[in-house]
């Protein structure tokens, strides 16, 4: 063996000597992918090596009760895998995204820093070997894929539904605390039939149940992984019991329902859930959109637009004039959901990459996945918190409602579409109102008081009179 270069130690794997760094708990593979793919500079997430790190630990604890690794050596492996997952060697693990499409760069990165901490654990007398030891039942095609799921799974868990369950109660207390103010409503953008503010809040509250709803489908999509399945779906050199037994233990260490696949070949040779589950978090976003959206356009203005909310001040919005305030939490939502709508079609043409066997695109739908997860839960905790809860409704949206046309509509059933329908225009071109206008013709101020009150407008209800319906 050549003497290292300073700062270096040499390693050796099947290809033959490598320095690496003096430091570093990985060897000599890991710097041969570090060297190879110098593409973007970009990491796994955490989240992703976290997964990765409690597969490894499954395994170390099933094959220890399988027989297949002696007990200290499983302990060994399993406590730094734990370490790893814990985060307390984030460092170690530098091979950019943009690898070999399996991901087995950084399974081997895995394999080595995890039988690195374990041989020290052991001692000088045991050397722990990252394939033979770390890697036993285990695959790349198989490993990767599962901590592809899990990672995002968690992050469904442990990041995304909290946000969305507290965008749906903020929303929901706006609901009731808006619900006395009646407003007009608008479709196509045109005035319609008046509507409580608290009914458009309600509405936004029920689209973020959904999301919670769809969020849990898409968890759901992703719980069924391959791990077992090895090299081609198979199980070649894995024990018969080691994929139930292992996804058990990754079950009680996530605290979610972790199973095997029903389908190892159709699991590891497609990205069917994936792509499924991230359809629903595409869902979820755009209904934030919608949502956040309706929040920018009522809040316009504040004296040339809508203005029917005030939106909470966050800071100047622009630097020429002077007391602007823009929805710029809006528009940072509306960017997340740009960004998950790019990564929603990252994951869907990743498919292409599902040749015979195996997936070969599995890195980046990884990345796609957990950052889109990742952004969507920051933004709507950002909406609710620094938007929705801040909000209050303005006295422009009651104050119009008077004024507005599509009140005719309440009179279609006593007069007539065709006669409410020539009041609602004269009302337009005139400036008047449509009060005045029936009252023009001979409505008495009592029916029409009945007739046009805003609130009744807001539930359902007909009042037929001499026109009949």
């Amino acid at each position: 063996m050549s003497d290292p270069e300073p700062g270096t130690r040499l390693e050796r794997d099947s290809m033959g000597e490598m320095p690496v760094p003096a430091d570093a708990l990985y060897g000599a593979s890991t710097q041969r992918a570090v060297l190879n793919f110098p593409i973007s500079g970009r990491p796994f997430a955490r989240g992703f090596i976290r997964a990765l790190a409690l597969v490894k630990l499954a395994a170390a604890e099933t094959n220890g009760e399988l027989g297949l690794l002696e007990p200290a050596v499983a302990r060994a492996i399993a406590a730094a895998a734990a370490a790893v997952a814990d985060g307390d060697h984030d460092t170690q693990f530098p091979i950019d995204i943009y690898q070999t499409g399996s991901g087995t760069s950084t399974n081997t990165n895995m394999n080595e820093v995890v039988a690195h901490l374990a041989s020290k654990r052991l001692g000088e007398s045991r050397n722990i070997h990252p394939n033979d030891h770390v890697n036993r039942c285990q695959s790349s095609n198989d490993v990767i894929p599962t901590a592809l799921q899990l990672s995002a799974a968690m992050a469904i868990e442990e990041a995304l539904l909290p946000a969305l369950i507290e965008l749906q109660t903020a929303l929901a207390a706006k609901a009731d605390e808006f619900w006395p103010v009646v407003k007009t409503g608008r479709t196509h953008l045109q005035d319609a039939t008046p509507i409580r503010l608290g009914q458009e809040f309600r509405g936004y509250a029920g689209q973020v149940e959904e999301a919670v709803r769809r969020a849990l489908a898409a968890q759901a999509e992703l719980l069924s992984v391959p791990l077992g399945g090895t090299a081609v779906g198979t199980g070649i050199n894995a024990h018969p019991e080691f994929a139930a037994r292992a996804c058990q233990r990754l079950a009680e260490l996530t605290g979610l329902p972790v199973r095997e696949t029903r389908n190892h070949f159709h699991a590891q040779a497609s990205l069917d859930a994936a792509i499924a589950a991230h359809g629903g978090i595409r869902t979820i976003a755009l209904g934030l959109w919608k949502i956040a959206s309706d929040v920018r356009l009522m809040g316009m203005g504040p004296r040339a637009g809508l203005a029917e909310l005030s939106l909470p001040e966050t800071q100047p919005g622009s630097s020429i004039m002077p007391g602007k305030v823009n929805p710029v939490i809006v528009e940072s939502l509306t960017m997340v959901v740009a960004r998950v709508v790019g990564n929603d079609a990252t994951v869907a043409f990743a498919q292409t990459g599902s040749l015979l066997e195996l997936n070969v695109m599995l890195p980046v739908t990884a990345a796609a996945m957990l950052e889109s997860i990742a952004l969507l839960a920051a933004a709507a905790r950002n909406f609710s918190d620094r938007t929705v809860t801040g909000l209050t409704a303005t006295e422009r949206g009651p104050q119009l409602v008077e004024q507005g046309l599509m009140l005719a509509t309440a009179l279609a059933p006593v007069i007539g579409y065709d006669e409410a329908a020539t009041l609602a225009k004269e009302a337009f071109k005139s400036g008047r109102t449509i009060r005045e206008l029936a009252l023009e013709r001979g409505m008495s101020s009592e029916d029409l008081d009945r007739l046009l009150d805003p609130a009744a407008m807001t539930e359902p209800g007909l009042d037929s009179g001499p026109a009949g319906g």
